[in-house]
């Protein structure tokens, strides 16, 4: 079984996540130029789980291609990964503060491969600055 682990985390809090399995390492995308939406007060206390974060960023033209292009290199990697019976592949968004565009970009991705692949991958999702927010 194939262990996807997916991170958000903000670039000046916590740092990039440490991949523990044997790998040492794997995907890390960088969502900080696209418009941040904690710039809004409406959301400022809100995080990328939040259906007014959702809303504004299915919107956001430049958040979706970039959604659209990680899935498919995340499906490429998944598709590579299980044809070799790998067991580790690790994908982690980070921003400024590790609450909107990363946490909303883990959580986009885990809801896609989950469409994709269902039971075949076991996959987790892990936000290190809001684990109130962890699946």
């Amino acid at each position: 079984m194939l262990n996807v682990k997916i991170f958000s985390f903000s670039y000046k809090k916590s740092g990039i996540p440490e991949d523990n399995s044997s790998n040492g390492g794997g995907f890390v995308f960088d969502c900080r130029f696209i418009y941040n939406p904690g710039r809004e007060e409406s959301f400022k206390i809100l995080t990328g789980k939040d259906n007014a974060v959702i809303e504004f960023l299915d919107k956001n033209e430049i958040m979706q291609k970039f959604i659209k292009n990680v899935f498919e290199i995340a499906s490429d990697a998944v598709d590579n990964y299980l044809h070799r019976d790998f067991t580790n592949i690790m994908f982690s968004f980070g921003c400024t503060g590790g609450q909107h565009r990363s946490v909303y970009s883990a959580e986009k991705l885990y809801i896609l491969l989950k469409e994709k692949y269902g039971n075949k991958i076991n996959i987790t999702v892990t936000h290190n600055e809001f684990p109130a927010l962890n699946n």
